[in-house]
């Protein structure tokens, strides 16, 4: 079983004038329902995992509103899904993580962008940038000036979010242009409230049929020559209709301050997204409070892309300097504001990544920093505020140098200081002794070539693995080694997981390795889940997990293998390995790399995503328990007596439930290893002890619950025997 999103549920049948009570992302999806959306697809990542878990979950409810529901392969499936709106008056929205799965969708994208759509389009992107993020630092905002869609990045609060999300569909309309919405992390995650609408019915939908199907319109295929015209339209029809629509509505927020206040005659011009930071950065710099009421004009832009020339104009119209609140590079807002200023003659100074940081996320403190500047710059500079922004970064200094020597840092390795460790899998992953496998073969064989990949197994390119060349996308590893592998004298090894197999590693990798006759080894990670992203199902997910993912009892197993997949591919060498059998793992890795036989070699490793087995077990023991049965949990400990404090198992395991404690042996000085209560029973220490010809101190025990009389028998006769071997008054 997965993550059960009940009360999410829940939450999405609010009626009318009940208060929501969430997050961010689920407000989003809320939204999504109020404004009578028909379809709904996506590709999972964090920080809009929860959209699409939550609404696959919903299924049975959505089926009374008759909104669809699909779950992609990936990003690019998602995109194209969107082309229902192209010829329909069909509300479509879907989902994808940042730039990266922007990056994959790019071809749909364009193609969607350039005929336009009828009904309303939306796309929600997490935008996963800053220090937070797990992928390259890019945005989105230059895909939507590529493909000429519109962005919308609001305000983070959730009664702007829905009606950003419900606004956004309108415009999409008015100008028949899809458009973006970006979530930052922390607007996802955001907590808050808002009063709900009813949820609207679709207009067409599997409850609401057409009754005939589009008739031949080739305008609405972009391809050339009418694309040529669709080019023009972009920018003489549906641009000037979004602006005129952005401001009608009054889409944008001014926030204008005290008309005599003392920086009356200067102006921020800010993201949406950032307006929390900006907001706190102007408290901190006494200029606002916590409720927003500000002593400098602020243009808070809930649409990045396009900006309304007459707006901005007016904004900074009398006004000596104006500062863009911009996070990122380049630096697009303030390029395009400051083109705009030049064009309406407007003497106004511009500035933005002049004053605040050319690159990074804008947190408080970054923001604060280049607003000291700002305001100090301003006629009257000996302000109170400019003295409370500055006496605000000296107490973050100060306390970023208490903090530093307390904890200590990886550079001065402070006494008394947390030593630095990096992230790592979970506890008893499936895919940490795989690697534990990789570093032992190393050691014998020498170093290889890894093409590492997006994915938990991402984890194995820090320490004590530190195993991987490069990551070049999500399944591409295979691809990435295809130009190094012929001036290679060992096979350099792909690692890839299942998600990442059906996402794009099937083509990108293994059919064009098989295609071009390559070698190498591939190592996919079988643990039948999408699991970095939060263990979403697969094609080849076990079975009773698809029936959840089809929100019925009924079984829609497709029976479809990675294994059988390959096969008919044409891949001749395969092999099957449970991954916890290291010594396994190693004397397969040797024969894939050693094997005179030409060709693409792959190792499926075998081992449920641990997160999912815990989920799935824990609640069936505390049924049995509930019930008097019998219940066994399998723990591992180290004899002290044993350890001789070499701590090699750490090195080659890296499993955060094995540590170190100091011995109670006064004649040993280095301290012995330890499993703490964390321990699941993976047994991948034992493993790795055995594999690596290692100390025996590893031992298994059975901690029984409601034992039955066999093992009181047993326990019984033990004690006995431990009892009347054990030296004279150890027993005292």
């Amino acid at each position: 079983m997965e993550v059960s999103f009940a009360t999410e549920i829940e939450l999405l049948k609010l009626g009318e004038g009940e208060t929501f009570r969430g997050e961010g992302i689920l407000a989003v999806t809320k939204a999504l329902l109020q404004s009578g959306v028909s379809y709904v697809g996506g590709y999972q990542g964090a920080p809009v995992s929860h959209l699409l878990d939550v609404m696959v979950q919903a299924r049975p409810y959505l089926d009374t509103l008759g909104v669809h529901v699909e779950a992609c392969t990936n990003e690019a499936s998602a995109c194209a899904m969107l082309a229902a709106s192209i010829n329909y008056p069909a509300r479509g929205a879907v989902t994808w993580k940042s730039i990266v799965g922007t990056n994959v969708a790019a071809d749909a994208l364009s193609n969607l962008a350039s005929p336009g759509v009828t009904g309303g389009a939306l796309i929600v992107v997490g935008e996963d940038y800053g220090e937070g993020a797990s992928v390259i630092q890019e945005r989105t905002h230059a895909y939507a000036m590529k493909s000429s869609v519109w962005l919308v990045d609001p305000r983070p609060n959730l009664e702007t979010i829905v009606r950003t999300v419900e606004q956004a569909f309108e415009l999409s309309e008015a100008s028949n242009t899809p458009v973006i919405m970006e979530l930052r992390i922390r607007a996802c995650h955001v907590q808050g409230e808002f009063k709900t609408r009813a949820n609207r019915e679709p207009l067409v939908s599997a409850r609401a049929p057409l009754a005939d199907p589009a008739g031949f319109h080739y305008e609405r295929l972009a391809h050339p020559p009418v694309t040529f015209g669709q080019e023009k339209l972009k920018f003489e029809v549906r641009m000037p209709a979004a602006r005129k629509f952005i401001l009608d509505r009054k889409i944008n927020e001014l926030f204008k301050g005290p008309e005599d206040g003392v920086h009356s005659t200067v102006g921020i011009i800010v993201q949406g997204g950032l307006y929390n930071n900006l907001i706190r950065a102007l408290q901190l710099a006494g200029q606002a409070d916590a409720f927003g009421d500000t002593q400098v004009p602020i243009l808070c832009l809930n649409v990045v892309y396009p900006l309304v020339p007459e707006q901005i104009s007016q904004f900074c119209a009398g006004k000596s300097r104006v500062l863009v609140v911009e996070e990122g590079q380049p630096e697009y807002i303030e390029q395009e504001i400051a083109t705009l200023l030049h064009r309406s003659d407007l003497p106004t100074r511009l500035h933005g990544k002049d004053m605040l940081q050319s690159a990074g996320e804008y947190s408080t403190e970054a923001i604060l920093r280049g607003l000291s500047r700002f305001l100090q710059g301003d006629a009257v500079g000996d302000s109170a505020g400019d003295t409370t922004a500055g006496t605000a970064l000296g107490e973050i200094t100060a306390a970023r140098t208490v903090a530093q020597t307390l904890l200590g840092t990886p550079q001065s390795h402070a006494p008394g200081g947390l030593t630095p460790r990096p992230p790592t899998f979970c506890v008893g992953c499936p895919e940490r002794p795989v690697f534990s496998a990789m570093k032992l073969v190393q050691n014998d064989m020498g170093k290889l070539h890894v093409g590492a990949d997006i994915g938990c197994h991402a984890f194995g390119t820090f320490e004590p693995f530190s195993q991987g060349n490069s990551i070049l996308g999500y399944g591409m590893s295979l691809a990435s080694i295809a130009g190094v592998t012929p001036f290679q004298q060992r096979r350099p090894i792909a690692i890839m997981g299942d998600g990442g197999f059906w996402h794009n590693g099937l083509l990108s990798g293994v059919s064009s390795n098989l295609m071009n006759h390559g070698d190498g080894v591939l190592m996919i990670m079988k643990n039948g889940y999408t699991s970095a992203t939060g263990t979403q199902e697969l094609v080849s997910s076990p079975e009773d997990t698809l029936k959840l993912l089809a929100g019925s009892g009924s079984s829609t197993h497709t029976e479809m293998t990675i294994e059988s997949t390959l096969t008919g591919a044409g891949v001749k060498w395969m092999r099957t390995v449970h991954n916890y059998r290291v010594g396994d793992m190693m004397k397969t890795l040797k024969e894939a790399l050693t094997s005179t036989e030409k060709g693409l070699k792959v190792i499926i490793a075998e081992g449920e995503c641990q997160l999912e087995r815990q989920r799935r077990i824990r609640p069936l023991n505390a049924e049995k328990l509930k019930r008097g049965e019998r219940v066994v949990r399998v723990r591992y400990g180290v004899d002290e007596n044993v350890c001789t404090g070499d701590h090699a198992c750490i090195r080659l395991s890296g499993c955060p439930s094995l540590t170190i404690k100091d011995s109670a042996d006064p004649l040993k000085v280095d301290p012995v290893a330890h499993v703490n209560n964390n321990c699941v029973g993976c047994g991948l220490c034992g493993e790795v002890s055995h594999a690596a010809t290692l100390c025996p101190s590893f031992y298994r025990t059975e901690i029984v619950n409601n034992p039955n009389g066999w093992d009181r028998f047993i326990t019984g006769v033990r004690q006995f025997f431990i009892r009347l071997l054990a030296p004279h008054g150890a027993n005292a």
